[in-house]
């Protein structure tokens, strides 16, 4: 059981991407770190409620049962992330500053404000039906095909020669896997895990 006395106050909570000071966004904000931090299926409403300030019932104005909340933080940190994507590809003049930029926009959604959502996107995945999962899916699909998109354009100018689809997963094992090791504190910044990246996803 969580130990509500040794909680921070959720004014006092770093901010999660996508979700603001709004009643709603508190809520999922409180649930993206509490399910983060003791699981999903061990964290009651009325935890949740506390952690939030308000009474059990309040957090019903908002949703229709827990499960619907989970739903609401991993849909919260697809649409946040995949703006961020959408605007790395705008900004990025050549396919190669496009590349470089989709790296870094998913190195900070798996190590930065959205990544304890993000985190329970991946582990929580299995606790929604998948009916719930479709529109998640979909969503998905868009963020891949922006990916993909980007790695075309490079193999068409002669900058990439492999497939673009195993391409693709090796640079998400890559960036994904830094959810289990890189410190915000640590021996590189995000910046120089980026630039690294990138490096290796051009074959420098």
């Amino acid at each position: 059981m969580f130990d509500l006395a040794v909680m921070q106050p959720l004014n006092e909570l770093p901010p999660i991407g996508g979700m603001d000071d709004s009643p709603r966004g508190r809520v999922l904000r409180a649930a993206a770190y509490l399910f983060h931090k003791q699981g999903y299926a061990r964290t009651t409403v009325r935890e949740l409620a506390q952690v939030i300030g308000i009474q059990s019932g309040s957090l019903f104005h908002h949703f229709k049962s827990k499960d619907d909340i989970l739903c609401a933080v991993m849909e919260e940190a697809i649409i946040y992330n995949l703006a961020q994507m959408h605007r790395a590809i705008l900004e990025g003049n050549t396919p190669s500053e496009r590349l470089h930029g989709l790296i870094e926009a998913e190195l900070e959604s798996i190590n930065g404000n959205t990544s304890k959502a993000m985190a329970v996107l991946v582990y929580e995945w299995n606790a929604i039906t998948r009916e719930q999962q479709q529109p998640l899916l979909a969503m998905r699909q868009e963020y891949e095909t922006l990916w993909i998109n980007v790695l075309e354009d490079l193999k068409k100018a002669g900058l990439l020669k492999h497939d673009t689809f195993i391409w693709r997963r090796m640079i998400s094992g890559i960036t994904f896997g830094t959810a289990l090791w890189f410190k915000p504190k640590g021996r590189v910044s995000l910046t120089e895990l980026t630039d690294m990246t990138f490096a290796m996803a051009m074959g420098h």
